[in-house]
């Protein structure tokens, strides 16, 4: 009978943390929802993702979380993210994907409006991906990096 009770408390805190969290989100996407035909399969932290147009809007008020989500909306996964300032002067909408090789990470999102972006963390496994290279490739010149940078432009709708 405990377990039920606790069972039942647990299933009811989820649903009103879900509502709550599904508010927020759709409060904050009306003015800040950036969408993308990426042409290539990517991976955000341990979810992959076909090539095709997707979108991503904030997934909590400071919006340092992030909603990407396919416009058929198969395919969606929440990440963290912090922010960062702009270098230069760019100022178009962009989804940044690190390539190592043939495989994609989304790294970071541009709503072009503002000075600052979204950095998303790194996942286990582009990490693991980077130590790998890291150990395998002959000792290169300071700052090199081992992936290339690989920018899709977006709109902010």
């Amino acid at each position: 009978m405990k377990k039920e009770i606790l069972k039942g408390f647990t299933m009811l805190a989820l649903i009103v943390t879900l509502a709550l969290a599904t508010a927020v989100v759709s409060a904050n996407a009306q003015s800040k929802t950036i969408v993308a035909n990426v042409p290539f399969d990517f991976v955000v932290g341990s979810q992959a993702m076909p090539s095709g147009k997707y979108t991503t809007n904030p997934a909590t008020a400071d919006g340092r979380a992030l909603i990407i989500k396919s416009a058929d909306a198969k395919n969606a996964v929440i990440r963290l993210a912090n922010t960062i300032q702009r270098k230069g002067s760019r100022t178009d909408a962009r989804m940044v994907f690190h390539r190592y090789g043939d495989r994609y990470f989304l790294a970071e999102v541009w709503n072009g409006g503002d000075s600052t972006g979204l950095e998303l963390l790194k996942s286990r496994q582009e990490r693991a991906l980077q130590h790998e290279l890291a150990s395998i490739s002959p000792k290169s010149e300071p700052g090199q990096s081992l992936y290339e940078i690989v920018e899709v432009v977006a709109t902010l709708r």
